[in-house]
């Protein structure tokens, strides 16, 4: 009964800080949120949080979780899938800025790149095989490099022009793309994915 006892005080705990960490990160961005600053706000002391995740980065890798409500294809035409994922997307990443933090720590931090990795494995591929499921996965990896692309450029490096874009321009160039990537035919005799329209 003491051992009950003890393991839901220990998961209330690790609740605690998972839930303050997700506020920090958010608040702050992974660079400027601390251990000790997540600590006070879960009211712990900040030796709990490091016996608990034992860095910062396996915190923020735990406190990741992230849901890209992506559409249900099943309510959308398929000649717009393409355009409707594009401004799904943009919506996304122009209005989380979690979101945003774990990419910039997935470019330095393998717990990150590991945890954006499984995100979109478990959440886009699946999406993508309701569609699509011929070369799902392909589909998949292609779609991520362009919105992974677009997000590192538009957030992280700034780039001016990508920057400049209205959310409109942006959906009007992504658009074709993801579409070609979701519905474009599988033509080569070996099997890999031939995406030309």
């Amino acid at each position: 009964m003491e051992k009950a006892g003890k393991a839901r005080r220990s998961d209330a705990t690790k609740e605690a800080i998972l839930n303050a960490a997700r506020e920090r990160f958010a608040e702050d961005g992974y660079e400027r949120a601390t251990i000790r600053a997540i600590a006070a706000d879960a009211a712990i002391d900040p030796s709990m949080v490091m016996r608990y995740f034992g860095s910062k980065d396996k915190l923020f890798a735990a406190a990741a979780e992230f849901d890209l409500r992506l559409p249900d294809a099943a309510h959308v035409p398929p000649d717009e899938l393409g355009r409707t994922v594009a401004a799904h997307i943009m919506d996304r990443w122009e209005h989380d800025e979690a979101l945003k933090a774990l990419l910039r720590a997935a470019v330095t931090n393998p717990a990150a790149a590991d945890r954006m990795r499984e995100i979109f494995t478990v959440q886009l591929a699946p999406a993508v095989f309701a569609v699509a499921p011929d070369a799902p996965a392909t589909r998949a990896g292609l779609i991520a490099t362009q919105v992974l692309g677009l997000a590192f450029t538009r957030y992280l490096l700034r780039l001016p022009p990508v920057v400049a874009m209205s959310r409109e321009t942006v959906i009007a160039w992504l658009g074709p793309t993801l579409q070609r990537y979701l519905t474009g035919g599988l033509d080569r005799a070996d099997g890999t994915a031939d995406l030309r329209e």
